[in-house]
């Protein structure tokens, strides 16, 4: 596949890259397609050359895009993160569809990168509307934001690995949930209503839900209080580290979503967390205050194994 070439100045160094893509996706027809579907499409199923980089242009691209397990090894990289956009609008209630089909990009590869691209659902609040839905392994966003309300990022697989750096997630209820375990790293995670912000599926036999590591954890204006957590399934894990936390947060912090038996297994845990929403004196007491040790403990490492997130990031 032809290599373009597109030189990007840095304005700070004073210095020119020339980085190079495989594919320019641009809705003016100045690249080689004008959809994102119809590039993920074009790439060679397990393409033996490696990576291959599509380049996204500004633009809001209203459609549903599927990448399948067959495509391996893929970066996508918008041209700017607020200005670049895939949008849909499927919600539960359409023809019964029900949540996991309601997605605005289904990633289902292994090895995926993400960075400076919005992925929205932008249906109105009828029904679950998921925005992102990740059934691949080693999938790594960096500086995205992911728009929507009930349901919007789904993190499916049990033993799956997927990597948030400087994103920006937006929902109202259980926005953030899965089986999967995931490091969100450095972003800010917006409540937009009264509810719940993750939904942890996390299985017994998985160390390791979701881990929120020096995030920032706001609510919208009209709001007055949120939960941090509720367990979707029994043992869900979750993890808010050197987090920032806005007064909205709830003093109990956790709900065991109407079930007392979730208090027995489920596995909620904070440490030096920040901000007015932080006071530990309520919190519920089956939710854990980590150690020094436990912390240093819960690390990059420890929770993705022999995958390193940051040697994803694109150059």
């Amino acid at each position: 596949m032809k290599k373009i070439l597109f030189f990007l100045l840095l304005l700070l160094s004073c210095r020119v890259y020339a980085i190079q893509y495989d594919v320019v996706v641009a809705k003016d027809g100045t690249g080689n397609f004008t959809s994102v579907q119809a590039a993920i499409s074009s790439i060679r199923d397990f393409r033996p050359e490696g990576r291959t980089v599509i380049f996204i242009k500004k633009g809001v691209y209203k459609e549903k895009v599927v990448l399948p397990t067959q495509k391996t090894e893929i970066t996508l990289i918008g041209e700017d993160r607020d200005s670049t956009v895939i949008t849909w609008d499927d919600h539960a209630n359409i023809n019964k569809m029900g949540t996991f089909k309601t997605y605005t990009f289904l990633i289902q590869g292994n090895d995926i990168v993400l960075e400076n691209l919005t992925v929205e659902n932008n249906a109105s609040r009828l029904g679950q509307a998921v925005a992102l839905h990740v059934e691949g392994d080693r999938v790594a966003f960096f500086n995205c934001r992911f728009l929507g309300n009930q349901d919007t990022v789904y993190l499916g697989r049990e033993g799956c690995r997927n990597y948030f750096s400087g994103c920006y997630i937006e929902g109202t209820t259980d926005f953030i949930f899965g089986a999967s375990t995931a490091w969100f790293e450095g972003c800010t995670i917006l409540g937009k209503i009264n509810s719940f912000l993750t939904a942890a599926s996390t299985p017994k036999n998985i160390a390791y839900g979701f881990v929120f590591s020096k995030c920032s954890i706001e609510t919208a204006d009209s709001v007055k209080s949120v939960y941090l957590g509720r367990p979707w399934r029994a043992y869900a894990y979750t993890l808010f580290k050197e987090c920032n936390l806005k007064a909205t947060i709830r003093p109990e912090g956790w709900f065991n979503w109407s079930n007392p038996k979730n208090e027995l297994t489920a596995r909620y845990a904070e440490y030096k967390n920040t901000g007015p929403g932080s006071n530990w004196s309520k919190r519920v007491p089956w939710s854990r205050q980590l150690s020094k040790k436990e912390a240093a403990n819960a690390n990059l490492s420890a929770v993705f194994g022999n995958w390193n997130p940051l040697t994803a990031k694109p150059d």
